[in-house]
């Protein structure tokens, strides 16, 4: 600009030439020089901003003029004193600060006079108003001319906070942290003469807020600043180079510091990543690929931002293709007979080279006496029966994907005598007189005294209480018994040694005899056929047990069937004896570890780890909801059948008996040789008993519940369980009740009648009961207990009201309407509110939406699930119950610990009832679930203690549970969730990272097919965002998708609620509940699956939604109680105060008579709601306008029925008279 204006000035003056022409910028490209005008320069002349303003001040005192403008290029200020221009170097008393302000220290009588301001730059310049300095003497108070301002800083930089004080005398400045502290002693830390702060070779912890105080006789003032600090990002983990096989996944881990915390970003090649669901940037700012492609290999480059700058770090990603498993022999139709071994061949090559599995009949095969799978991949089948016909797959697998070839066996059964037939009059009566002496001796041991030892506790825990579970147990047991008995008399007179998986099964006896054995045993007469010809009824309302669920498949889900199964069953001999139940299983393979070993290895602990996110209620939850889906038969005998010795005394695995030994060294058993422990009673049909098929079946187990969401935990599994659970004395609908709680005036839990039981195990505690609930195991522990009075009274408070609004049902209506209700409020709480927590995001997406009933899935419990998946709760489990009271402190009687909490309702009853345990629940963190913290030490040394008695195992319990019921090994199971199968105890490495624990089970166990499921399910690592590992999560999501979707009466299916009765169940929640069936808490958090603090996290009741029953109101014109358009518009006119467009709409009064019901403001619209009563009554007008259909051609048919017999008789009058 200057050039410009140079050459304009000499073209005037005529006496030079000259000429220039621009090059930049674009716009201005070749334009003459001298053509340009200043606003082409983007050039601005100065502007004052803030003009300086007369002072009075002092003498010795500092005062400050302050002047600010803005232009372009930036004005320099300069600063003139009685027209003199100031040079601030002539008098350090002379400040010129940042901003342009003039401050003169230790003012001097030389200083009075006229001050003026002025901007200058290129363009032009700009003067301020003259002001005036002026000096007194009166004292004043201190007062801030310039106040510190909050700054921001980098790391290594440095800061000033300017406080200009005024003041006299001359106020003492001091600066001090915003807490009252004095500056750190650092030199970095210094007072400038203006009275400054200023701060050099910044630190992160330099970040805060400072406070400058002035102080003199006349009073003192503070003021305070923000020093934020920056720091740019710096890599704390970068990423390697990786090479990685084609369909694998990599992680790409990458994470920074820095402030603010920077944020994690990847690009591909400088680019962005491709837009697929393979790629994600984990919230650690791992990039994860999944299934990788060949395309995937490149340049990936981590960006780590920040407000400060940015850090990238760049790493190389190789993909080696690879090759699909192809079949060098794949496996060929075969035909066999009955009693033979025959062997598949099946191999398979690829890159990596695959891994073999096979499937029956779309059922996978597990290792066992049955079957057997060669490394190359031939299936051997010993002892051929007429069950193991039918299409069998081999299937290779390995990373690079996968291939399957399938054929036909057929089995050719011969109709020839077996060598046990002449045994089976003589066996059977012995069957039945050893089980039922075993069974009355263990029915006099448990039900004529207290029980006196842990075993005796458990036995009397699990003991069935109804007589036709017990019937089909007894049944399955003498036939089990009855073709073991016949076995020993055929190896005594062969005289050679049948054990083991030499022996041949289907060589035992003759179809005919097995008839017999099966109408002699009860096994024929137990079969049940349910009766699903009152549509009327199964359209609207389960059975108790479960039956009619599903119209095709009537069993499908009822309880006392067996549990279902994801892979074929892995027994010893591959029919029914528990893996480990001799010591080696054969010559090839080594021995299984102990169960209590494993126990005390790797699965006890002392140290508990509090969740940061989840309460102890998602444990309890759990619990509550597992007692709803499966109860697993024991066997009714504490005693061996051969001889009726108890099996905690004799520690042999001699039917029912499979006791769990001690091991040498135990660090607490010293003088016990083993646990008690009997296993699950058979299902007629399986194991031994599967004979009835004419050939050998797998052994199965017996669900005592209804497999379905239904609340069969408050109401029960059968018809005649819900009887007893029932108050008939009425048609009010409602269960049975306790004693009333005084403070309340609500009624606990009905106490068990009969025999002394489980609850009064010790006479110097109680002499109180068992409650009675839908379940029996109600009175485990005392939180449990606690759920089933909060929903027993539920059902009690949903039916008193849903018969306030409906006079006109009966009782049964009430009961089952009531019923409905509690069990989708059970099914919400459990699928919105309860598996999101346990799943996380990652398990919901795969679980997915509702789309609606499938008749062709079976709700059935999984037997992997009852027996291993769902017992991941355990580690949930705090080992004390705490007790609080209304401020979330301890009640007086003080926290229980878990192994006193067992079997002890009189807690609650003499204790403080069941608000403290549930405060406890929700007012407590619950156990972190740690791959090295599983179960405590409440449930593996105290487990249901006693004194002079050894206690039980719970994870010892679990494990040998599992070879009871012959679930397959981990591996297996991983191979079923599309995990690597692990041929080594490395290949475990991606799911379980803890070398310590790898090495833990390689000890134990030896080689990986040997490792049982529980414990391996316990031990990986957590899926991120969830409670559980990759096999457990799969099986979890497996079966909550079967109980949802195969359940007619899923609360979402659009059959079962109208739209505005499912919009009211939606509004549910466990908090909820607990407001209106608890006795006294009025404060919690909204969910009380989250943790929260008191009071700050808690709300009142009154901000809980809740369920407006008034959705169940009949609607029609014949019933009793009428008028639920006018009980929805007095909710929505309930915020006026006296306008009501009829006087009997005021919400103060009752309407129709009875009290007015409670209900919170609906969470919907009002048109919403219209819309829906508007449906329901064009479906009543149709019903009406069929029904006066139907009357009136009933009465023309009347009216010519009529016209002809009134014809007839006219003729016939007519004849009389003729006549």
């Amino acid at each position: 600009m200057w050039l410009a204006e140079l050459l304009k000035k000499y073209t005037i003056q005529g006496n030079t030439q000259a000429a220039a022409t621009c090059e930049s910028p674009p716009e201005l490209l070749g334009r003459s020089v001298i053509t340009l005008t200043t606003r082409e320069f983007n050039c601005e002349s100065p502007r004052i901003t803030t003009e300086p303003q007369d002072a009075d001040v002092t003498l010795g005192n500092t005062v400050y003029f302050i002047c600010r403008a803005e232009g372009n290029p930036k004005p320099k200020i300069i600063w003139f004193h009685n027209n003199n221009e100031i040079n601030m170097k002539d008098d350090g008393r002379l400040n010129l600060l940042q901003d342009g302000t003039l401050m003169i220290q230790d003012t001097k009588e030389s200083d009075k006079g006229i001050y003026q301001c002025l901007a200058k730059n290129t363009v032009g310049e700009a003067k301020t108003q003259e002001v005036s300095l002026r000096h007194f003497v009166t004292p004043s108070k201190p007062a801030f001319v310039i106040h510190p301002q909050n700054t921001e800083v980098l790391v290594g930089g440095s800061v000033t906070l300017e406080c200009g004080v005024s003041g006299h005398p001359a106020p003492r400045v001091v600066w001090m942290l915003s807490s009252g502290s004095p500056l750190p002693q650092n030199s970095r830390f210094t007072i400038t003469s203006s009275g400054g702060l200023y701060i050099q070779n910044v630190t992160l912890s330099d970040e805060g807020k400072y406070s400058c105080k002035a102080t003199h006789r006349e009073g003192s003032i503070m003021a305070t600043a923000n020093v934020i600090v920056q720091d740019t990002p710096r890599f704390l983990a970068v990423p390697s180079d990786q090479t990685v096989m084609e369909g694998q996944s990599v992680d790409l881990s990458c994470s920074a510091d820095g402030h603010p915390l920077p944020v994690i970003t990847w690009t591909k090649g400088g680019g962005p990543l491709p837009n697929s669901w393979r790629h994600s940037v984990l919230s650690t700012g791992t990039l994860q690929i999944v299934q990788v492609a060949l395309h995937d290999q490149g340049h990936y480059e981590c960006h780590a931002i920040n407000a400060v700058g940015a850090q990238s770090f760049s790493v190389k990603l190789w993909v080696t293709p690879h090759v699909m498993p192809v079949f060098l022999h794949p496996p060929r139709d075969t035909v066999a007979d009955v009693g033979q071994d025959i062997e598949i061949p099946c191999t398979a090559q690829g890159d990596p080279q695959p891994t073999i599995t096979w499937a029956k009949d779309s059922i996978q095969i597990t290792e066992s006496g049955k079957f057997h799978i060669s490394q190359e991949g031939t299936l051997s089948v010993r002892d051929l029966g007429l069950a193991d016909q039918g299409r069998y797959e081999c299937i290779a697998r390995s990373s690079s994907g996968f291939t399957t070839s399938s054929m036909q066996l057929t089995v050719i059964a011969t109709n020839v005598g077996r060598s046990g037939d002449t045994f089976v009059a003589t066996s059977i009566q012995e069957a039945i007189s050893s089980v039922d002496f075993a069974i009355n001796s263990t029915r006099t041991e448990l039900f004529s005294k207290r029980p006196k030892t842990p075993n005796e506790l458990l036995a009397l825990f699990r003991y069935p209480r109804d007589p036709y579970t017990i019937e089909t147990a007894r049944a399955g047991e003498i036939f089990e018994r009855t073709l073991q008995l016949i076995q020993d008399h055929v190896q005594q007179g062969l005289f050679v040694d049948m054990n083991g998986t030499g022996y041949r099964y289907n060589d035992l006896v003759s179809p005919h005899y097995l008839n017999m054995i099966a109408n002699l045993s009860g096994c024929s007469a137990h079969r049940r056929t349910p009766n699903c010809s009152d549509i009327c009824f199964h359209k609207k309302y389960r059975t108790h047990d479960g039956s009619c669920n599903n119209l095709q498949h009537p069993m499908w889900g009822a309880s006392l069937t067996a549990f279902q199964r994801l892979l074929k069953p892995a027994y010893q001999n591959g029919f029914n004896l528990p893996r480990g139940f001799s010591l080696v299983e054969d010559s090839r393979e080594l021995p299984l570890p102990l169960p209590r070993l494993v126990s005390t290895a790797m699965i006890g602990t002392e140290t508990i780890t509090p969740d940061d996110q989840f309460t102890h209620m998602l444990m309890q939850w759990g619990q509550f909801l597992d007692h709803d889906l499966d109860q697993t038969v024991a066997a009714i005998s504490m005693a061996r059948f051969s001889d009726g010795e108890s099996c905690s005394q004799v520690c042999t695995n001699d039917p029912p008996c499979f006791s769990i030994m001690i091991p040498k060294n135990d660090p607490r058993v010293r003088k016990g040789r083993c646990m008690f422990f009997v296993r699950s009673s058979p299902v007629c049909g399986s194991g031994m008993t599967s004979l009835l098929m004419n050939s050998v079946y797998a052994r199965e187990q017996i669900n005592h519940l209804t497999s379905f969401i239904d609340a069969s935990n408050v109401y029960g599994s059968t018809e005649q369980e819900s009887l007893e659970l029932r108050d008939l004395s009425n048609q009010n609908g409602l269960l049975k009740k306790g004693q009333v709680v005084p403070s309340s005036g609500k009624p606990l839990l009905p106490f068990a009648t009969g025999p002394p039981t489980e609850c009064m195990r010790d006479e110097s505690e109680s002499p109180v009961p068992c409650f009675l609930a839908g379940d029996h195991r109600a009175n485990e522990q005392l939180a449990l207990t606690s759920m089933h009075t909060l929903w027993f009274r539920e059902h009690n408070r949903v039916a008193t009201k849903l018969q306030a609004l409906n006079p006109h049902w009966d009782g049964d209506t009430i009961y089952h309407e009531a019923r409905k209700i509690v069990g989708a409020l059970m099914q919400h709480i459990t699928y919105s509110h309860w598996l999101p927590k346990i799943l996380g995001e990652a398990g919901m997406k795969v679980l997915g939406d509702y789309k609606g009933y499938e008749p062709s899935t079976n709700a059935g419990i999984l037997n992997v699930f009852a027996t291993a998946a769902f017992r991941f709760g355990h580690t949930l489990i705090n080992p004390l119950l705490y007790r609080l009271n209304e401020t979330f402190q301890p009640i007086q009687q003080g926290h229980v610990p878990l192994h006193k909490a067992f079997f002890s309702p009189f807690r609650i009853i003499q204790e403080g009832g069941i608000d403290p345990l549930l405060r406890g629940l929700f007012g407590v963190p619950g156990k972190m679930r740690v791959p090295s913290e599983l179960l405590n030490m409440e449930l593996t040394e105290k487990l249901f203690s006693m004194v002079h008695s050894v206690s039980l195992d719970l994870a010892a319990i679990n494990i040998q549970r599992g070879r009871d019921h012959g679930i397959p090994p981990y591996n297996d199971f991983r191979v079923f969730c599309n995990l690597t199968s692990a041929q080594e105890f490395d290949d475990l490495k991606n799911e379980i990272k803890n070398l310590e624990i790898r090495e833990k089970l390689r000890s134990l166990y030896g080689i990986t097919k040997n490792i049982d499921l529980f414990p391996a399910l316990m031990v990986e690592d957590l899926v991120p965002g969830t409670r559980v590992g990759p096999t457990l999560m799969c099986l979890l999501v497996t079966q909550f998708r079967r109980l949802r979707n195969g359940d007619r009466f899923w609360y979402e299916n659009p059959d079962v609620f109208t739209s505005a009765q499912l919009t009211q169940i939606k509004q549910a929640s466990l908090a909820r509940i607990i407001c209106d069936n608890s006795d006294h808490i009025q404060q919690l958090q909204k969910d009380v699956f989250q943790v929260a603090s008191y009071p700050q996290g808690m709300v009142g009741c009154s901000e809980i939604p809740q369920v407006d029953l008034r959705m169940w109101q009949d609607c029609c014109e014949d019933c009793s109680t009428r008028g639920q358009l006018r009980a929805l518009s007095q909710q929505f006119r309930s915020k006026r105060s006296s306008d009501f467009s009829y006087p009997e709409e005021n919400p103060s009064k009752a309407f129709l008579g009875g009290p007015r019901m409670e209900g919170s403001p609906l969470n919907h619209s009002p048109e919403e709601d219209l819309r829906s009563l508007v449906k329901e009554l064009e479906k009543t007008i149709l019903s009406l306008r069929k029904q006066v259909n139907g009357l009136g051609g009933q009465l023309r048919r009347h009216q010519r029925s009529f016209a002809t017999k009134y014809g007839r008789q006219q003729e016939n009058g007519a004849k009389e008279r003729k006549r």
